[in-house]
């Protein structure tokens, strides 16, 4: 199967943009402070920006005991424009809110990924391809350095912006951990080339988006507000939730981190039989993407939004399901392969 079987349409993305931006802002009737509120088409934009975490991961992975041509760089650019025209065409159908901030941020990583994915696609697979031949087939020291940072850098972006990690610390780590001399020297060489290529290059831009993003865009909070039902005021809340207050009959309103947390704080609450009832602002419907079976059943009690190859996986698929605020905590308390909760 082509990387390139889920549909996607530059036209398409181009329309549903315009369509978008003449959209007025509309806010949901919540309990929750107006300033703490988002808008629902975020939990559908923030998966391109997501995606862009989950790459890197099995890239990573894949890198522990691969060499980085095996990584399939072509499909997963054409998976990250697939789930953008996704998202954006349901924001259209939705008729939600315009939010042209986020999509200029997701057209300039989208297109800066589709760039660099590009040049290494074409680098590892001529050069680095060759190398690695050459060289017995046997991966080097700058390897094993190179893929300790990239999980370390997953590790990171999970919680962090990607352009404040410390790729000069990275590329110091690659010269001083590493030999110049020593068995297999072409691809010492050859890789010690493309990694010290790779963080320079990425520090560089890193700074760059950096100083553009703090000039457009305010600093992001990270907490999120939410209200819940089935609410135990004397049970031990998980050490990342705080109550902001108690509403009674069973009901509370709970700050949450924001990302990566969230969706690990949310499970632990759903394990304690809380529901959630409103999440920022929102009681309609939040994304969450699981990794499935190919071929195994589809939940239909949820909408599919769409699916996608596990390019380095091939018996499994990532599924994003839109799943109802108010039954959230009943499909984390049953499903064990979920990837990410889409916090707005």
């Amino acid at each position: 199967m082509s990387y390139f079987s889920e549909r996607y349409s530059l036209r398409e993305i181009v329309l549903s943009l315009c369509l978008i931006f003449c959209t007025s802002p509309a806010y949901a009737d919540s309990l929750i402070p107006e300033s703490e509120r988002r808008n629902t088409e975020q939990t559908y934009l923030t998966y391109p920006e997501w995606f862009l975490v989950h790459s890197p991961a099995e890239y990573a992975e894949l890198t522990k005991d691969h060499p980085a041509h095996d990584f399939p760089f072509i499909g997963h650019v054409g998976q990250l424009w697939s789930s953008y025209s996704a998202v954006t065409k349901k924001q259209v159908e939705s008729d939600y809110p315009a939010n042209a901030g986020y999509h200029a941020m997701i057209m300039v990583i989208a297109s800066s990924t589709t760039l660099e994915y590009g040049i290494r696609s074409l680098y590892e697979n001529t050069v680095g391809r060759t190398s690695y031949i050459l060289s017995s087939k046997r991966m080097s020291e700058e390897e094993i350095i190179g893929a300790e940072i990239a999980q370390q850098y997953v590790d990171f972006i999970r919680r962090e912006p990607w352009y404040l990690f410390d790729f000069q610390s990275s590329l110091k780590r690659l010269w001083s951990e590493t030999s110049v001399f020593g068995s297999q020297p072409l691809r010492k060489l050859e890789r010690r080339y493309a990694l010290t290529t790779e963080y320079v290059v990425k520090a560089i831009y890193a700074k760059l988006i950096e100083l553009a993003t703090r000039a457009a865009y305010e600093e992001a909070k990270m907490t999120t507000w939410v209200v819940v039902s089935e609410f135990d005021a004397h049970s031990q809340l998980p050490a990342e939730v705080k109550l902001e207050k108690d509403l009674g009959d069973g009901k509370a309103m709970l700050v949450l981190p924001r990302y990566e947390g969230f969706w690990h704080a949310a499970q632990l609450l759903a394990k304690q039989g809380v529901n959630f009832v409103d999440i920022a602002g929102n009681d309609s419907n939040i994304l969450v993407s699981s990794w499935c079976p190919v071929g195994s059943d589809v939940d239909e009690s949820f909408s599919l939004l769409f699916r996608q190859a596990l390019i380095s996986h091939p018996h499994l698929e990532r599924r994003a399901l839109e799943v109802p605020v108010k039954k959230l905590s009943a499909y984390l308390r049953t499903n064990t392969q979920i990837e990410h909760v889409y916090d707005y």
